[in-house]
């Protein structure tokens, strides 16, 4: 199946809800769409319906038990991306306008205190980029300076030599990792960023450093091989969340889903070509591991856990590749767009709404898998 759009609206006018080309359409065009596209639009139909919803009279929605920026922002995108809602509706503006009160002097949207300042402006300022307001012009530019100031580089106690180069944390003071790191990345390059800006070549030291490959990781615990796939933090001797042995038991930091397809990303976001060896060892990892079962390479008992944001930097990470199919290890041509949307319909509740029964990294909160699940289907649907 080829990455087609059957009915495109093909004017400058169009909503600037219309990041994803199909989805802009709306209920129009629903007659003039395959099957399981249809179904893609019923299944954000229902989860946007949800969110409205569960909106608090703040505008914002809770992580725990107050409103958050970060979560806010990430419902938000996805009402701006859905023209039956757009940037203009009532949902989308009280959404942004909570956002915006979090806005501080040094240019970062966050809430002080929480240690989370370069995390929470990069989720919002990729909110921010998609409404494609005027107003938010200058906010936008700052939040930019802001995350830019916060990746560690040469001017910090952590140059080139160090583990942390190149990197960004959830906080100025906090270790850099590779989830933080890859949502600066993808907030600078939704806001427009240039891609010859520096921050993208030092965060590729930081990648690559992330990535188990021996041949382009000067790292210790990346010596005598690596399979390709990426870990959470290459700081101190490493860290993944997978565990530190290998699926046969060998001592070894494990590299599994969701990390790779977000370095995977990355790689492609700093301007690597598709024929550089570290995209291609990326690319054969995720072959092996092709599956939307699990968060692949996570322990068996662990398997379920980050689901969601799997799904979610899965859909960005193959959409920013470009091809509409991927052929898995065994040759198997998988049409990806396809096959994410129907499974996360298959497994939507019937209220509108996703939730992970594996409740690791708050995906027991309903809210934000639901932004998970819109954003991937948005990002598939294309």
């Amino acid at each position: 199946m080829s990455r087609t759009i059957i009915c495109i609206i093909a004017t400058a006018a169009v909503s600037v809800a219309a990041t994803s080309p199909l989805l802009a359409q709306g209920r129009d065009a629903d007659a003039n769409l395959e099957a399981w596209q249809k179904r893609a639009l019923t299944s954000v139909r229902s989860g946007l319906k949800f969110l409205a919803a569960t909106q608090r009279p703040d505008g914002g929605w809770p992580l725990r038990d107050t409103s958050d920026p970060a979560l806010t922002a990430l419902v938000a995108k996805c009402f701006i991306q859905f023209p039956d809602y757009g940037p203009d509706h009532p949902v989308s503006r009280r959404a942004i306008d909570y956002v915006i009160k979090s806005v501080k002097p040094d240019g970062g949207i966050y809430v002080e205190g929480t240690g989370h300042a370069n995390y929470q402006t990069s989720v919002c300022l990729s909110a921010l980029s998609a409404s494609r307001d005027p107003r938010h012009t200058e906010t936008i530019a700052r939040a930019q300076k802001f995350l830019i100031k916060g990746q560690w580089d040469d001017d910090d106690e952590h140059d080139r030599e160090s583990d942390w180069y190149g990197g960004a944390g959830y906080g100025r003071h906090k270790r850099p990792d590779l989830s933080n790191t890859q949502m600066m990345l993808e907030a600078l390059h939704d806001s427009g960023l240039s891609k010859d800006h520096t921050v993208y070549k030092k965060a590729l030291v930081f990648i690559s450093r992330s990535q188990m490959r021996a041949e382009s990781n000067d790292q210790a615990f990346a010596r005598g091989g690596g399979d390709g796939g990426f870990i959470y933090t290459p700081v101190g001797d490493g860290e993944s969340k997978a565990g530190t042995t290998d699926v046969n038991g060998s001592p070894r930091l494990r590299s599994y889903g969701s990390m790779t397809y977000a370095g995977f990303k990355s790689l492609l976001y700093c301007g690597l070509s598709r024929d550089d060896v570290r995209v291609k060892a990326a690319l054969n990892w995720i072959r092996r591991h092709y599956t939307l079962d699990e968060n692949p390479n996570m322990p068996g008992s662990q398997n379920k856990q980050g689901l969601f944001y799997y799904y979610h930097v899965f859909a960005r990470a193959l959409d920013a590749w470009g091809d509409d199919f991927l052929v898995d290890d065994n040759d198997v041509k998988h049409p990806w767009r396809l096959e994410l949307c129907n499974r996360l319909a298959d497994i939507q509740r019937p209220d509108g709404s996703w939730i992970n029964d594996a409740s690791r990294w708050y995906e027991s909160n309903p809210n934000l898998v639901t932004s998970y699940a819109i954003l991937a289907i948005q990002a598939a649907v294309r």
